[in-house]
Parts: C-alpha cells; sequence; structure tokens
C-alpha cells in the first residue's frame, strides 16, 4: 500500500547524518536494548523460579492435609478412604509434627520434629532421598528411637551417625510442670543426615519413625496430618479443591506446595515485576525519541505532506505515513531486541559463559529458561509504547492546512 511505501522510503532517505537521524538511531537502539534487556533478565527469574519450584518439590509434599486440632486425630480410615478415591495421587503418608527440644551434652536447639510412616527407602522425593551421609532408617522395631538431622544442624549440635542425642517435647514439658517433677525426656539414636539445599528444612527440620513422633509427643495412635503425592504436580490446586469439598474445614486445613512457600513465591513474583517496570523504563525513554524524531519530521516533511494533501491523499492515509514510520522503527528495535536476548540466553543455556561459584552456590551456572509468553508479552508491549509515541505526531501531521504547507515552504 502507498502509505507503506511512503514511510518505508521516509525511513530509508535519512542517509545524511543530522539531528534527526541520530535521534531515530537512539529510538532504534534503545528499544533494542530494553527488548534485550527484559527477555535476559526474565529468562533469568524463570531459570531461577524453576530451580526454587524443583528444590521445593522434590522435598516437600504436593499436598499436605493438617489437622486443626493440636490434640491429633485419629479417625483414619474415613480420611484415608476419601484420598483413595481421588484420581492423580501416587503416594500418600501419615505424619505427626511437632516442635521438640534436642540436645547433646550443653547445646540445644528448639527445631521441629516429624514422624513419617512408611516412605518408601528409594524414593526420589523427600528426606529419603536427601540422605548425604548414613542412611535412611526409622525403623524402631528394636526398640531404639532414631532420629534423622539436617547437616546445620548436626553441625550446631556435634553429632554424627550413631551418635546418641535427646528430646523433649512440650506434652513432656507441660506435663512435668502440672506435676512438678523434671521433664522426661527420650533418647535417639543419629542414623542419617539430609542436606535439601534449602535452610528452612536443613536448619530447624528433623525426622522420626511415626511410632517414636507419637510416644514423644503423648498422641497415643492419633496422626496430625497427611502428605499426598501426585502423579504430576499441575494438579494440585484441583486435587486441593476436591479434598476441601471432601473433608471438613474445621477439622482439616489443605494446603499445596506453593500455599507452604506462598510468602516466598509473592517475593519472587515481586522483584520480576520490580525488573519488569525498571527496565520498561528503558523502552519508554526510547520511545520518547521517536515522538521527538517523529514531531521533527513532520516539521521537516511539512511540504511533502501539502503536496500529497492536494494530490488527493487524505487526512487517513497522511496519519498512516507517519504512524508506520514510528512503528517500523519499533518494529526493527523489537525484532532486534528479541533476536539479541534469545541469543545471549541460548549461549547461556549451551556455553555457560556466565558460570556460578559451586561453592557459594548450589548451582555452577546462572539458570536460564526462555518463555513465549515472556517473548510475545516484551514483543507487544515494545510495539504499543512505539505506537503511543507515534500517535500525537501523525495526528499533527494529518491536521496540517495544505495551502499554509505549500505557502511557506
Amino acid at each position: 500500500m502507498i502509505e507503506f511505501f511512503i514511510a518505508k522510503r521516509y525511513i530509508r532517505s535519512k542517509h545524511k547524518l543530522n539531528f534527526i537521524t541520530i535521534i531515530s538511531f537512539l529510538s532504534t537502539a534503545g528499544i533494542t536494548i530494553g527488548v534485550a534487556a527484559l527477555i535476559i533478565v526474565l529468562s533469568v527469574f524463570n531459570g531461577f523460579g524453576s530451580l526454587v519450584t524443583s528444590i521445593l518439590v522434590s522435598f516437600d509434599p504436593h499436598i499436605v492435609i493438617s489437622v486443626t486440632d493440636e490434640k491429633g486425630f485419629d479417625n483414619t480410615a474415613i480420611l484415608e478412604e476419601n484420598i483413595r478415591s481421588l484420581k492423580n495421587v501416587s503416594e500418600y503418608y501419615s505424619f505427626v509434627e511437632g516442635k521438640v527440644l534436642l540436645s547433646n551434652k550443653q547445646t540445644y536447639e528448639i527445631v521441629t520434629l516429624k514422624g513419617i510412616s512408611n516412605q518408601n527407602e528409594n524414593s526420589n522425593w523427600g528426606v529419603s532421598s536427601k540422605i548425604i551421609s548414613g542412611k535412611f532408617d526409622l525403623n524402631n522395631d528394636d526398640g531404639v528411637n532414631k532420629i534423622i538431622l539436617g547437616l546445620p544442624l548436626a553441625l550446631k549440635l556435634s553429632v554424627r551417625v550413631r551418635d546418641t542425642i535427646f528430646a523433649t517435647s512440650a506434652f513432656n514439658i507441660e506435663k512435668t510442670i502440672s506435676s512438678l517433677s523434671i521433664p522426661r525426656t527420650q533418647k535417639f539414636v543419629v542414623t542419617g543426615i539430609f542436606e535439601s539445599n534449602n535452610r528452612d528444612y536443613d536448619d530447624a527440620y528433623s525426622f522420626t519413625s511415626l511410632n517414636s513422633g507419637q510416644i514423644l509427643f503423648g498422641l497415643q495412635n492419633k496422626i496430625t496430618g497427611y502428605e499426598l503425592r501426585l502423579t504430576n504436580i499441575r494438579y494440585s490446586d484441583d486435587i486441593k479443591k476436591q479434598l476441601q469439598a471432601k473433608i471438613p474445614e474445621e477439622l482439616f486445613t489443605v494446603r499445596t506446595w506453593y500455599d507452604l512457600h506462598k510468602d516466598l513465591f509473592n517475593v519472587m513474583l515481586i522483584e520480576r515485576w520490580a525488573a519488569y517496570i525498571l527496565l520498561c523504563l528503558i523502552i519508554a525513554v526510547a520511545t520518547f525519541n521517536i515522538f521527538a524524531s517523529l514531531t521533527m519530521t513532520v516539521l521537516e516533511k511539512k511540504k511533502d505532506i501539502g503536496v500529497m494533501r492536494s494530490m488527493g491523499l487524505n487526512k487517513k492515509s497522511i496519519l498512516k505515513i507517519f504512524m508506520l514510520e514510528g512503528l517500523l522503527v519499533g518494529i526493527i528495535g523489537t525484532i532486534l531486541g528479541i533476536a539479541i536476548g534469545l541469543i545471549i540466553c541460548y549461549l547461556q543455556i549451551k556455553y555457560n559463559f556466565y558460570p556460578l561459584d559451586p561453592t557459594k552456590y548450589i548451582i555452577n551456572s546462572m539458570p536460564v529458561q526462555i518463555r513465549i509468553t515472556d517473548i510475545l508479552a516484551v514483543g507487544l508491549m515494545a510495539l504499543f509504547l512505539s505506537f503511543i509515541a507515534s500517535l500525537y505526531p501523525a495526528k499533527r501531521a494529518a491536521n496540517t492546512i495544505i495551502i499554509e504547507s505549500i505557502k511557506y515552504e
């Protein structure tokens, strides 16, 4: 169409190095840099987000059903029947959980102790998959209470595998206060040490058998919840809704793996949006240059506008010419930015030119994950800003008075 042809000629005709040409070049360069930076930063955020999710999901259950009553729940048959009726549930385990005081000689640590049942020793998730010393052995059939500690916690308590530590629960403390007696502690043998790469767990969690936990917390045969693993993590929200419809909410709380770490993911989302907005300012400044360049082009081409109008082009066609000129600058910058951003991301994925120190980080390279939705969002945003920047100068060109434009030129 003629409007596109003229707009392209106007861009290509800027072969002489003048002020308008420099501003147009800066506009294209600014959009290119902004788009490339956005794609790279968002891809890095995606990479870290996927890394965090994989670390959490490799240790956490997909769904946790917690009993609201701190005294526990003993009618497990009904609850298990509801769980078994659900599709896409691959495993489920009952557990007890509570705060305990662990002690070794003169060292004391308050931690969360979880008593777990029937977890497969060869499972690819949970504490059994994170053992770095000793083995996953919580069986207390021989009458010996066994415990698994996180690495930082083991270092604080100065214990190794096969060492003995003592645990006192809040239940025992309350009982001794009411009876004015000495708190009763239970002896545990350390059978394993785990490292999940999550300080929240490694520093503050320990694991024992369900039976040992029930005895320590004075729960008898009661439990405090169930952990569920699904065939696919994407079913988490759907399973949560089904469980909430089946079991009374006054007795149980149902949470997904995302709910367990909602604050962390909210912080990551805020950081992502903050980076997105800040980098959008680069593109906004570049599109302001489009506005300035196009405004000066309209003044420079005032005679041409008058001639085109006198030859029969209407206001709409003039508007299209200058809108297309501004949009072409935006399109060129956007395409170049996307190409540069994708090339840099690909090089990082393929050749790891930005390595990380594995002694300080749990990974040896900057994680990058490209998503088509990010590319579309960044590209459309850049084009939208280019459209807005081109609108006023194009309208001004369309409203140029024919007689005056020819008269003064």
